[in-house]
């Protein structure tokens, strides 16, 4: 029997996947033979870009995420697959090179992207060998089985040949009528396939598609409704919301989530339809799911962003560090979540500027309370982790320790709370290893989840 509970949503991304580098530097001069900054490079990151970058997203606890794509067989594709992580990918197209965009940045500002398509890796641009149909057939039969096996599917298009291949398109046709289609479309791509439950291009995108820049968006999300036989339109409008036309219903406008100035937005689209298809999945009425995915989006950003990127879902904590921040982590069961927890979790916090709790998994909390525990499955334990305040991300792990995954993430603070002495944890050998330290909270008294288990047991007898 498996020790990993089943999903509860099975999420479909469709698209073309991309290899994003994040150069991250300091600038301090500038060169000596031209007027241009010299970035001296700190750091080199690597992520899913594209509709790769749109399934790491959606991916969560008590999501199944599956990425149909077409990703090279060069060093490029194989990094790319390795930074997917959990994340299935079934192979719509065969492509020799993959396309990497790389970013070059400065004190949190963005200086330049480069666009190399394959390259600066010696390969050839994919986009172009493959032709607007694709070097290879794709397998219908196949892709139609992937797609009616799952509870909605997210296009992600990003204007290559995945998206606009006449199978993929014939197989999303086939099925639009009974299945949840949400169609992130991109400028340069085909437009929807008839019938899809939404369309969510941004306001830009959408004036652009339409060909009508001074009308209300509401006017213009109705006209490319129309245009596409969608059944619906959301058309999101930044730190105004987003306006949401769904079939002949007068057009709503639901606000956006609040967010911070100044943040990094990259990936908030990938993330504002993935959250949406993930509503639809779960049954959600379609201006529910956008406010959902409304407020879901503004607490990515405030976690961090685009920058908790990374294999697994652990959260990549560069961003926090660059501007001077500290990473703070802690850990445990949190089998039901009590007051105890929240004021471990809120001193913990109170000691940086980003909270990472590693939650044991399933199995771990089995092994070590004993096989009636948990009480909440790992997927429920985490939702409401990511739920307070205090808490900006949250990594499962398997081990009876979290030794290796500090090493990964390797936090400023490691917070424990009890009477413990630093040397009396399994951990501490490593995050002393790499200059972190240790701090050591008091737990309130009488709160605990075996108190909380027998208080309950006594009151049903």
């Amino acid at each position: 029997m498996s020790d990993v509970p089943a999903p509860t949503v099975r999420l479909l991304v469709i698209g073309d996947a991309l290899l994003d580098r994040d150069v991250n530097g300091h600038v301090a001069r500038v060169a000596p033979d031209a007027p241009v900054p010299v970035v001296d490079v700190r750091e080199v990151s690597e992520r899913p870009g594209g509709a790769g970058l749109a399934a790491l997203l959606a991916a969560r606890p008590g999501v199944d995420v599956t990425l149909a794509t077409g990703i090279g067989t060069d060093a490029a594709g194989d990094r790319l697959r390795a930074l997917l992580g959990d994340v299935g990918v079934h192979p719509v197209l065969s492509p020799p090179t993959t396309i990497g965009k790389t970013r070059v940045r400065a004190q949190g500002q963005s200086l330049v992207r480069i666009d190399d398509a394959g390259h600066l890796l010696g390969g050839v641009d994919p986009l172009e060998e493959l032709g607007d149909n694709g070097c290879d057939a794709v397998d219908e039969v196949a892709l139609e089985r992937l797609v009616r096996s799952c509870d909605a599917v997210l296009v992600a298009d990003y204007g290559g040949p995945v998206t606009r291949h006449p199978a993929v398109r014939s197989v999303l046709q086939r099925v639009a009528h009974r299945l949840p289609i949400v169609w992130d479309p991109h400028p340069r791509g085909e437009t929807p396939v008839p019938g899809v439950r939404a369309a969510t291009p941004n306001h830009v995108e959408a004036q652009g598609f339409a060909r009508d820049s001074s009308s209300p968006l509401d006017v213009v999300g109705e006209s490319l409704r129309d245009a596409w036989h969608a059944q619906a339109v959301v058309v999101t409008d930044g730190d105004r919301g987003a306006v949401v036309v769904d079939g002949d219903a007068d057009p709503v406008r639901t606000p956006a989530g609040e967010c911070a100035d100044g943040v990094d937005t990259c990936g908030a689209g990938d993330r504002f339809a993935g959250a949406v298809a993930l509503g639809l999945a779960r049954g959600a009425q379609l201006v529910d799911a956008v406010r959902a995915a409304s407020t879901d989006v503004a607490a990515w950003l405030a976690a961090g962003g685009v920058a908790t990127c990374h294999p697994g879902g652990t959260p990549a904590p560069t961003d926090v560090r660059a501007r001077g921040g500290t990473v703070v982590a802690t850990g445990g069961c949190f089998d039901v979540l009590h007051a105890g927890h929240v004021a471990l979790l809120e001193a913990a916090r109170g000691f940086g500027d980003q909270l990472v709790v590693l939650l044991n998994s399933d199995a771990g909390v089995r092994r070590l309370k004993g096989p009636t525990r948990p009480v909440n499955s790992v997927a429920d334990r985490a939702r409401l982790l990511e739920a307070l305040r205090c808490v900006d991300a949250v990594v499962v792990f398997e081990d009876d320790d979290p030794s290796a995954t500090l090493s990964r993430l390797r936090p400023d603070v490691w917070v424990k709370g009890g009477d413990y002495a630093p040397a009396d944890l399994p951990e501490a050998r490593v995050v002393e290893a790499y200059g972190g330290r240790i701090e050591i909270v008091p737990l309130l008294d009488g709160r605990s989840t075996t108190t909380v288990l027998a208080r309950a047991d006594a009151a049903r007898r």
